[in-house]
């Protein structure tokens, strides 16, 4: 059987990483002479990487990230409060498996964007689901589907992923039926599934915040006994980072 003939019996089976594999393989004669366990490893290998490039890719597309940032490039200097220690155990993405929370506040242009989306770019790079949302976005998605009758469908499209990024946490006002829908967000992660909550107001005041004790008395209490938390301080990065003139 010639390699014409493999290439398209793998294709059929869509084994499209070995296709490529093969490909190589019949363009590089130092595969020539190696035996042949070494080469059908280096196919299953092959085959192996397309798969979890295929699936990143795919969990990145639904992730919908703001910022397509990297945990490599997460900015460590003094001034921002990083604890290494802290960041580097967040990193193994124990506490998303765990269906634990992350709280990132600070202030205007203290980074809590970019970190929240490296997080959930590293989260999806281990295979973890992701979605991202700026919190009124979502609550405003949720009013909209409680009116038309769509809700059970948005619940169960935001079940589906392991880590629930809401973003600009405390920016707006929240609605009476924003408030319980948050608490809905909440609740039904609680144990089951990861929120990465980020914005500027500092957890004391969540409370006052929304507004509305049973729902705010809720609300703290499943996050705070479930939460990492990391303040981020010092000066604007967008300031830091922005070329000289």
């Amino acid at each position: 059987m010639n390699t014409t003939h493999i290439i398209d019996k793998l294709r059929d089976l869509g084994l499209n990483g070995m296709v490529e594999a093969v490909e190589h393989h019949a363009t590089t004669p130092a595969f020539a002479d190696l035996p042949f366990h070494d080469r059908l490893m280096h196919l299953l290998q092959a085959e192996a990487a397309y798969r979890d490039d295929r699936r990143l890719k795919r969990i990145l597309k639904g992730a919908r990230l703001k910022i397509p940032a990297a945990a490599e490039d997460i900015d460590y200097r003094a001034a921002r409060n990083l604890d290494r220690a802290q960041m580097a155990e967040l990193l193994t993405c124990t506490w998303v498996r765990q269906a634990e929370n992350l709280i990132l506040t600070g202030a205007t242009g203290t980074g809590k964007t970019h970190l929240a989306c490296a997080f959930g770019g590293h989260a999806a790079r281990v295979g973890l689901t992701v979605r991202y949302y700026r919190t009124h976005q979502l609550l405003e998605d949720m009013a909209i589907a409680h009116q038309d009758g769509s809700m059970n469908r948005l619940r169960t499209a935001i079940a589906r992923f392991d880590l629930l990024i809401l973003d600009d946490f405390g920016l707006t006002p929240l609605t009476e039926s924003g408030k319980h829908h948050l608490l809905d967000i909440v609740d039904a992660r609680t144990r089951s599934a990861s929120i990465l909550l980020a914005g500027q107001l500092p957890f004391k005041e969540w409370h006052a915040y929304i507004d509305n004790p049973m729902v705010a008395d809720a609300v703290l209490d499943r996050m705070l006994n479930t939460s990492h938390r990391i303040q981020l301080s010092g000066e604007s990065m967008r300031r830091l980072t922005s070329p000289a003139r």
